[in-house]
């Protein structure tokens, strides 16, 4: 079982379990690393280099497979997600193409020129206008979401849940499903009224009556099975052959678009063409179908005969006829269906002709009614509101590319710019499309939604040049294109849904086939599209999806408007043109058109995603309402602690929630102001924070201190615009106090993640060892809570709330990876305004064995995913021989060492010691004043003791505390008092005039070069190397971020600890030591 549980987690220096991220592999070669980091080499396991990881960080697709933190790669249920390479396709195919399949689909063709001819050209334009607005909005909010990170398969679905939660993201993605699905219904219903309607009028198998319509939707139903079987088929074959008759199907679309504007230019220049022309009776329209002539009579050979039209109308012969009263009464009328560009008739086409259920279609108003097959009938009773909702789905295409946001190369490129390509194309064509149509084409054509007064030919395709069977072959082969399209992308919804979990009843659909087709799903939907295409009609299935997909454009822009308020670290959109009024405006206008498209639908597609809302919550957690009794604000506020606490974040939602570690001084102010400065400049993660600081002491005793200290820190909070809590404890001794700090600061799941303190200045020639040494115990208690550690050193050199930094650079080094709040702690500087004119350029380390040119393609392309703005570089270290300088600091720090062990020896001890030194005469003592500075000497300095008049060895008298108990030896509190004579004092110091005294022989307690410890050589190597270049590459800038080493193992060694980092960052004027937890908190993903 002990090998089971080392399996999950790391050790720390001193046998403290260390989460681990997912990225983090721990089969390598230590060799690789070097000497030259060896000062990280005790966390090689857990905080891996940098250039052994690059490749995997920025090949996302290696990520998906193995981040368990972002997609699990197996439930609780059990379900293996397994990730397959599908076709990887570009902006073009992948998105641009199939949005313009959609949108430009059956309503162009079919309905409207009919809403143009009903609503009239100013309220179609407003229509037009309206819808397209409502999805070139909903596109803008959608590329912002989509260019915050990867985007797996799953598409609009993936963005919303992500962004607003399972529970939303769930019941909206069902709507985005279910309206995706009707689609595929609508088009196809459209691919079977072109080919019963305009193509094969004889292939039906039910006849057609005027009274009664269920003849042709029957033809409807029959036929659109059918279709839905092949096309079912032909998308279970694979989606890249639905790719490739995509590019066949919207060319033949596009063929469609320029035979329109061929023909309305032809129609400017030439006279029109006779070919189509209305028969009116008056002010009826009449279908054309039933007769050859628009006349009553004709004359055959001096004899006048009756017409086909006649015999409608009349029985019996000429003289003795008993013939419909309006058709005696009122002449025929033969005009031009299309009248041409230049003909005025756009005035007569600018305003609306409504009219209600069987009313005759005519030039004029009229609310003439007749149950006579004659005339050309509204089947419907029309008004603005209907025509939006029919007109709407012509739009929705727009979410055809993001829906297979798994099949493309690059999604945070793709999915923006080709939808808004698309919507922009398309647009102008509709928009253009209206205007043209009400200016070329016969109102009644016009409203004539068959084509019945032109003889059954499609009402735009009469304006077609060359030919009207341009248009027909054009529109039938787009509505096959776009329902191929709705057929292949919504299975990979449902799929993406079931593969969550956050629906039990829909796992079975997560499954797919060995290439990745998600079978089952696409079975499910081809089931739901047949009810759609039983309806029969495609007037009555377009409101059904409009109010699904106005559902969800009305989420999604409810997702960006929220994230782009709130501000988390993690928004941080490639996509930089929007704004969070745009996406409300969007929002606004979604909801607008449900309620004026439908109100009813409108109710049911709310109530439908409020219970699955309601369905997903109740199946993933129990709530806590609390007791209301005691107001909603408390009840809110247990309500959110107590989901807080039910798990960690989602490294989406990682935030820095910092606990301020402050020292007061002796008049209990802030020392380290700066420090709260600096806290406020990285609040732009919005998230908590927590000042603290120890007074040492009993409460008691110091309870009025206490609160003072608080009210000081208050006062500098509000000074430096931090907001957040202070919070001032009483301690023994300050080392426990900040180990308590560390434990319990927080609330329930509002506790911090991150601890924020300054470097111990001075800590060398600090009297007492206990400033350092606490430093240190900090440090191994933070990583054991699993929290990250900021660590700023020379802090009052840092700038204050009042200071602009006037452009300049911050730099980080990225040795080490241990979870990436390097990365975000720059860009959260950079949002606020005093580093914000700063630019960000990140660094990290190549060995020997590394491609320094491929590691920096790996890291730009890794910074892409990240959406971070940095400048790139790759600094090469070779495995070069360590320097005299290198063994000289390591001599003297170890010399270093050893003096304050032997400072920390018994009283006895002690004596002895000194007076074994000053009976063998065999070292020298360099005496100084208290106030002297050391000497450097063979450049190094030499520890040196301080000395009174009378040679004086004092020692720290300090309470024993929590940080001694730890120690092996124990310093005492007494006072050691050795006096020397004048005479051997004075013959001393002649003696080391006179001779060269060598290192070895200082205290007789160094070792020779060749003695020293070889770990700490190394690792003081790795400290000189870096400093060399990290000063080379940042001594200019204006911060430095550097990755913080680990405590030793050992806690003997902890002097030798700080004067690594003392090396490390020696030359710097500001520099910020960052030791994260290792638990990954940037994500490439949305």
């Amino acid at each position: 079982m002990e090998c089971e549980e080392g399996l999950n987690e790391e050790t720390l220096g001193d046998e403290t379990p260390r989460e681990t991220s997912s990225l983090i592999s721990t089969d390598h070669d230590d060799s690789i690393y070097g000497k030259n980091m060896a000062l990280y080499e005790d966390e090689m396991d857990s905080t891996p280099m940098v250039s052994s990881l690059l490749n995997k960080l920025a090949n996302y697709t290696n990520i998906t497979q193995g981040a368990l933190e972002h997609e699990e790669a197996e439930s609780e249920d059990g379900i293996q997600r397994v990730t397959v390479n599908g076709p990887q396709m570009g902006t073009f195919i992948g998105v641009f193409l199939p949005c313009m399949q959609n949108i430009l689909g059956v309503i162009l063709f079919l309905r409207l020129t009919w809403i143009v001819g009903t609503a009239g050209i100013m309220e179609a334009l407003a229509i037009v206008f309206m819808c397209c607005s409502c999805t070139m909005l909903t596109a803008i909010s959608m590329s912002a979401i989509a260019t915050n990170g990867v985007v797996p398969a799953g598409g609009s679905y993936y963005m919303i849940s992500r962004a607003l939660g399972p529970e939303f993201g769930g019941a909206v993605g069902l709507c985005v499903y279910l309206g995706t699905t009707f689609a595929g219904s609508m088009y196809i219903l459209g691919t079977m009224e072109i080919f019963l309607t305009y193509i094969m009028p004889n292939a039906a198998v039910f006849e057609a009556k005027s009274r009664e319509p269920t003849g042709m939707q029957n033809n409807m139903r029959i036929y659109g099975t059918f279709c839905l079987v092949i096309m079912t088929l032909v998308v279970f074959v694979g989606v890249k052959y639905v790719n490739k008759m995509a590019l066949v199907f919207l060319s033949c679309v596009m063929l469609s678009i320029m035979a329109i504007y061929a023909g309305v230019i032809q129609s400017a220049i030439k006279p029109p063409n006779s070919q189509h022309r209305v028969c009116l009776l008056g002010n009826r329209t009449l279908q054309n179908s039933r007769f050859d002539k628009c006349e009553k009579t004709e004359l055959i050979n001096n004899v006048t005969t009756p017409t086909q039209l006649w015999k409608l109308f009349c029985t019996g012969g000429i003289e003795n006829a008993t013939c419909d009263e309006y058709f005696t009464h009122n002449n025929l009328t033969e005009i031009q269906a299309v009248r041409g560009l230049l003909s005025g008739v756009i005035s007569d086409n600018m305003w609306g002709h409504y009219g209600q259920y069987r009313d005759i279609v005519s030039p004029e108003r009229a609310s003439d009614k007749s149950d006579e097959s004659h005339y050309v009938l509204h089947d419907v009773t029309t008004f603005f509101t209907l025509l939006v909702g029919i007109y709407f789905p012509s739009v929705t295409g727009i979410m055809a590319g993001s829906n297979r946001s798994g099949d493309l190369r690059d999604p945070q490129r793709s999915i923006p710019t080709g939808t808004i390509m698309a919507i922009a194309t398309t647009s102008i064509i509709y928009l253009s499309c209206v205007v043209l149509f009400g200016a070329c084409i016969e109102g009644v054509v016009l409203r004539d939604k068959y084509g019945k007064s032109v003889n059954g030919t499609l009402a735009v395709a009469t304006l077609a040049w060359p030919s009207s069977w341009v248009i027909v072959i054009g529109s039938f082969f787009s509505c096959c294109g776009a329902g191929l399209q709705s057929l292949t992308g919504a299975p990979r919804i449902l799929q993406a849904i079931a593969r969550d979990g956050i629906m039990p009843f829909l796992q079975v659909f997560g499954h797919s086939k060995s290439n990745g087709e998600p079978t089952w799903a696409l079975l499910l939907t081809a089931a739901i599209c047949e009810i759609g295409i039983l309806i029969g009609s495609l007037d009555h299935v377009a409101p059904i999806l409009s109010m699904f997909f106005l559902m969800c454009y009305l989420f999604v822009n409810l997702a960006c408007a929220v994230q782009t308020l709130l501000r988390t670290p993690n928004w941080r959109p490639r996509f930089k043109f929007y704004h969070w009024s745009l996406s409300f405006l969007g929002m606004s206008l979604s909801l607008s058109l449900m309620f004026v498209s439908s109100w009813y639908y409108a109710f049911v597609v709310i109530l439908f995603s409020g219970c699955i809302y309601k369905y997903i919550e109740y199946r993933g957690a129990e709530k806590e309402w609390g007791d209301g009794i005691r107001g909603l604000s408390l009840n809110a506020a247990q309500y959110a602690l107590i989901k807080l606490e039910e798990a960690p974040p989602h490294t989406k939602n990682w935030r820095p929630q910092l606990l301020v570690l402050l020292k007061l001084d002796s008049d209990l102010g802030v020392k380290h102001p700066c420090l709260l400065s600096f806290t406020s400049q990285l609040k732009a993660g919005k998230g908590l924070t927590i000042v603290c600081s120890v007074l040492e002491g009993t409460y008691m005793a110091r309870e009025a201190d206490a609160k003072l200290s608080e009210k000081n820190i208050k006062a500098a909070m509000a000074k430096e615009k931090t907001k957040g809590f202070c919070h001032v404890v009483v301690s023994s001794n300050q080392r426990d106090g900040f180990s308590h700090l560390i434990q319990s600061a927080g609330l329930g799941g509002m506790k911090h993640n991150s601890v924020l303190m300054a470097w111990p200045a001075n800590w060398k020639q600090a009297e007492s060892s206990l400033s350092w040494k606490n430093f240190i115990e900090t440090i191994r208690e933070t990583t054991a809570a699993h929290q990250a550690l900021l660590v700023a050193k020379n802090i009052d050199k840092f700038p204050t709330n009042q200071d602009r930094l006037d452009e300049g650079t911050i730099d980080v080094w990225w040795i080490v990876h241990d979870g990436g709040l390097l990365m975000l702690l720059p860009f959260l500087l950079r949002q606020h305004k005093v580093w914000r004119r700063c630019k960000m350029r990140i660094f990290t380390v190549a060995q020997m064995d590394d491609n320094s040119i491929q590691m920096k393609k790996d890291l730009q392309m890794f910074l892409y995913h990240l959406r971070l703005d940095a400048k790139v570089e790759v600094v090469e270290m070779h495995a070069g021989d360590i320097s005299a300088f290198t063994y000289e600091k390591t001599l003297v720090m170890e010399q270093r060492s050893q003096m304050l062990k032997q400072m920390q020896l018994s009283k006895t001890e002690r004596e002895r010691e000194i007076q074994s030194i000053s009976d063998e005469s065999r070292n020298s003592i360099r005496r100084k004043p208290c106030g002297e500075k050391p000497t450097q000497s063979n450049k190094f300095q030499v520890p040196t003791i301080i000395l009174d008049e009378e040679a004086q060895l004092i020692h720290d008298r300090n309470t024993k505390s929590h940080a001694t108990l730890n120690d092996k030896a124990t310093p005492t509190s007494d006072r050691v008092h050795m006096t020397w004579t004048k005479e051997k004092l004075i013959s001393e110091r002649n003696r080391h005039r006179e001779a060269h005294m060598t290192v070895r022989d200082i205290f007789n307690m160094k070792p020779e070069w060749e003695n020293l410890d070889q770990t700490n050589v190394r690792r003081m190597h790795t400290a000189v190397k870096l400093n060399e270049v990290v000063v080379k590459k940042s001594k200019g800038a204006k911060l430095v971020l550097l990755n913080m080493p680990g405590p030793p193992k050992n806690k003997g060694g902890d002097e030798n600890y700080m004067e690594f980092l003392e090396v490390l960052t020696e030359g710097l004027e500001r520099v910020l030591l960052v030791r994260g937890s290792s638990r990954e908190v940037i994500t490439i993903y949305s």
